[in-house]
């Protein structure tokens, strides 16, 4: 993906059950084209959504929420790399705070990416987190202090050292990584702050899915990745 990158996690909020997860991915992917960030934009729909939505909207990344470290085969129930794959989903979310996986189930969900070439963004609660999430070497990892997820409160505002401490302990392992932020986001002047604190993009949920116009919303954040003063 071509940086500053936007991901918006649909989570499994109501808002976005049945066609209404379908619009959503339309007006995301209007906003994509209008701005020319096809490449910088992603999303997470529901599991149940990720073969429709990635079938019928060719201009945004779509991603999943999560994968398992299972082989394909005699799995049932288990959502495999390859199966997404098979259906042009991109990559996925690991790790997320509300789906949480111990380390040595991280690195082989991360090889099973690694090998079929797909996107992955690991989720940290710390900047310790970040630190041993490091020597794996995901795509990007995401810095998400749970307390303010879903608050409104952006982590770029209310803990700007936690973004920085997170680069900071990423740039000491020498990790191919790189950061993104999420947690809070909600406005433009989020992810302004979030950007010059080191985060090379975001990660929002309720920031947009919550929102009363969603096109408006995802346009106010997207914009921003392209005026941010870096």
């Amino acid at each position: 993906m071509q940086e500053p990158i936007l991901i918006i996690n649909f989570k499994n909020y109501a808002e976005i059950q049945g066609e209404r997860c379908l619009a959503l991915a339309r007006q995301v992917e209007e906003v994509a084209r209008e701005l020319c960030l096809e490449d910088s934009i992603a999303i997470a729909p529901p599991t149940p959504a990720l073969a429709l939505i990635s079938s019928r909207f060719d201009n945004i990344t779509v991603i999943a929420q999560h994968v398992d470290d299972a082989n394909e085969g005699s799995t049932t129930g288990y959502v495999t790399a390859e199966m997404l794959r098979s259906f042009n989903i991109r990559g996925s979310i690991v790790n997320h705070s509300e789906h949480r996986l111990d380390l040595n189930t991280i690195k082989g969900i991360l090889n099973r990416l690694k090998r079929l070439n797909m996107l992955s963004i690991v989720c940290a609660n710390t900047p310790d987190e970040v630190k041993r999430l490091a020597v794996l070497n995901p795509d990007y990892i995401a810095i998400e202090p749970p307390e303010l997820i879903g608050t409104g409160n952006a982590v770029s505002k209310s803990k700007p050292e936690v973004i920085v401490k997170a680069v900071e302990a990423l740039n000491s392992n020498s990790s191919s990584s790189k950061i993104i932020c999420g947690a809070g986001i909600v406005d433009a002047s989020d992810v302004k702050a979030a950007l010059r604190l080191g985060s090379r993009g975001i990660l929002v949920a309720s920031g947009v899915i919550k929102a009363k116009d969603w096109k408006t919303k995802v346009y106010e954040l997207a914009e921003a990745l392209i005026k941010a003063d870096l």
